[in-house]
This record gives C-alpha cells, structure tokens and sequence, in this order.
C-alpha cells in the first residue's frame, strides 16, 4: 500500500516538461516585444541624444548624450504639447458623453438587437482611418449638410465654416475613437447583475439615485478603460489636424511627422516622442490612482 501510495503522488507531480510549456507558449510573443517594441525603443533612446556632425550632410548625426535636447524640443514645441492633451482631453470628454448613453442602451434596452447595435459601433473600423477622416472634411464642408442645415436655422453666419477649425479637429478625433469608449463600457454595463438594480428599486431608490449609487460605480472600470483607450491615441493623433485642421492647430504629433519625414532632425523628433510618452504615462498613473481602481476591463 505504502508502495502504491507513493507511486500515485509521483505520478500527479508534473514533470519539468510540463512547466515548460507556459514559458514556450510565451515565447513567440515575448520575441515580438522584444523586436518591435523594446528594440526601437532603444533605438529612439539613442537617437534621441544625438547632435549633427559638424559639416556633415544633412540626417548625419553622432551621439554626443546631448540631454539638452529634451529641453530645447520641449520649449519649441510647448503650445503643441498643450495643444495636444487639450484636445485629446476634450474629445475624451465628448466621447463618453456619447458613449455611455449608447452604451446603456445596448446592455439593457436592446433586446433583440444588441448584435446589431454592436455591429454598427464597430463598423465604422471596416473602413480607412484616412478615409474616415476625410469624409468629415466634407460633411463639415461648404458643401456639406452640417453647414446648410447651422445655416437653415440661422445658426451661423453665411461666412462661417467649421472646415480648417479646431471644432473640426476634435469632432473628427471624437468620431474615429468613439469604439474605443463604447465597447469597454458595454463590456462593464454587461457584466452588472440586473438584481442589483431591482434591489436598489426594492430600497425605494428611483432610477436616478439607482444609476448614481449602483449601476454607474459598478460600470467604473469600463469608463476608465474607455477614457484611457481614447486619450492615448488622440493626445498623439495627427491625422485629423492635418486633414482637418488649419496651421494654428497642429499637434504634437504633426511636429513629430514634420521632424521625422520633412525636416530630418531626427534628434528632436526622438526627444519629443520620449517625452510624449513620458507626459502620456505620468497622467494615466495619476488618473488610475485617482480613479480608485486598477481593473481596466
């Protein structure tokens, strides 16, 4: 029996091949990172303390550690650095506006056409982001229904345009990253036990104080998941200012694409994508802890 025992407990102890596996499954992604995150991160560390050779040809650089270069990309470029998480914040702030009302409709008024409704929301993915884009510029257009139907209702004036405007830059970043917001909060709105809410009507809560106190705190980590899948991008977004958008209201990431591909200081542009990141980090740290939860899905 003792013989017996002691076999059966061999037996059910895993092998070192078995706890192998876990770490061979991670591999191949732990390669991807490696190559196509950690790498060019390096690599724009690098580059991003370079300085021109002196009377060598223009996108010739050699690396000097000139940390001053973070200084002088940020001081140049401050307005588009506010100008970015501006817009980004407000966008964020529209979309879940938008967002969450449509959300709650899908999770508890949809009934039979939930699917469908999910559907819509991630249409427009189908299609390019640039032609997305641009087919804002001309709904915002001259042309366009926006403008006739503001101008119908004496609304505007007959030479106001909303084209080549701020206004127009932030409906766009709203509109392309408005799944963003309305997927992570359906997922937590779906998630809430309906009994929940019926006890709260039980306690004599009307549906306001019901939606303050349960529904709402209990869908909190689809919101900050939303909010965050939503800023990230818009803070670096460029194409929508540069679609939709004037000179005056260029962002960080339109400075980034002219240093990199137009003027060819590749210094300055790695410095201030380091520093994009660094801002973009420091915030989401701090709104995490002030939101009071770490589940983001």
């Amino acid at each position: 029996m003792a013989f017996a025992h002691a076999g059966t407990a061999t037996a059910s102890k895993p092998g070192r091949a078995g706890m192998r596996i876990p770490y061979l499954l991670l591999l191949p992604g732990l390669l991807w990172l490696l190559l196509f995150f950690v790498l060019p991160l390096i690599n724009l560390a690098e580059t991003s303390t370079k300085t021109p050779i002196a009377g060598g040809e223009t996108g010739a650089y050699e690396q000097t550690f000139r940390l001053q270069n973070y200084v002088d990309a940020f001081s140049e470029n401050s307005a588009q650095f506010s100008r970015s998480f501006i817009y980004a914040l407000l966008a964020t702030v529209l979309a879940l506006a938008i967002s969450y009302p449509l959300a709650y409709a899908i999770a508890f008024k949809s009934g039979k056409y939930k699917n469908i409704l999910l559907v819509l929301v991630i249409a427009p993915f189908f299609t390019s982001f640039l032609l997305r884009t641009i087919a804002w510029k001309q709904i915002l257009g001259e042309e366009g229904p926006v403008i006739s139907i503001l101008r119908t209702f004496h609304l505007i004036g007959a030479d106001t345009s909303i084209t080549a405007t701020a206004l127009a830059v932030i409906t766009g970043m709203t509109y392309n990253f408005l799944p963003f917001m309305t997927l992570p909060i359906y997922a937590s709105l779906e998630r809430i036990d309906p009994r929940l809410m019926e006890a709260s009507g039980d306690l004599y809560a009307n549906g306001l104080t019901t939606f303050r106190r349960v529904t709402f705190p209990l869908s909190m980590p689809g919101v900050v998941a939303g909010t965050l899948l939503t800023f990230i991008p818009a803070a670096g977004d460029y194409v929508n200012a540069q679609i939709l958008g004037n000179p005056t209201t260029k962002m960080i990431g339109n400075v980034i694409d002219s240093r990199f591909f137009r003027i060819v200081d590749y210094p300055t542009a790695a410095a201030l994508s380091f520093t994009l990141m660094a801002a973009i980090l420091i915030l989401i740290t701090v709104y995490i802890r002030r939101a009071g939860t770490d589940e983001l899905i």
